[in-house]
């Protein structure tokens, strides 16, 4: 088995594991494979995105529903055949979490751009600039 080195230490790499971005992210678009890592805990609230193409990048995510939110996001044909999505409820939404380098700043999750990830072909796209209806729920 493949092993790479991150921040979070060495990781190996199960190929039954790998998720795909057949896209890349924005701006990291020669970035296809990711590992997605959480801390050794009952049901983890935040989780990594772990490049496996370049071990210095990682993203924080959270999944919608751990952060009391509630809203819907509309792919497109395209969108579904490309992560082999055909039935809504295989997908999964995750928002990306970034943290402002100001001392004092909150952590903020991206609504905008939220991660979906098809649980069963492990493919995922990030749906940038979308505007979505967001309910809160308590």
């Amino acid at each position: 088995m493949q092993t790479l080195n991150t921040r979070f230490g060495e990781i190996e790499i199960d190929p039954e594991t790998v998720l795909t971005f057949p896209l890349g992210m924005p701006g990291f678009e020669d970035c296809t494979r990711y590992k997605l890592l959480h801390e050794e805990q009952p049901n983890p609230r935040v989780r990594w995105l772990q490049s496996l193409d370049d071990a210095d990048l990682s993203f924080s995510l959270v999944q919608v529903e751990h952060l009391g939110l509630s809203y819907e996001v509309s792919l497109s044909d395209e969108e579904c055949a490309l992560i082999e999505l055909e039935h809504a409820e295989d997908a999964v939404l995750l928002l990306l979490l970034s943290r402002p380098f100001e001392e004092g700043r909150e952590i903020t999750a991206n609504t905008q751009a939220p991660v979906v990830l098809n649980i069963r072909s492990r493919k995922a796209l990030q749906k940038v600039g979308i505007r979505a209806d967001i309910v809160f729920r308590s």
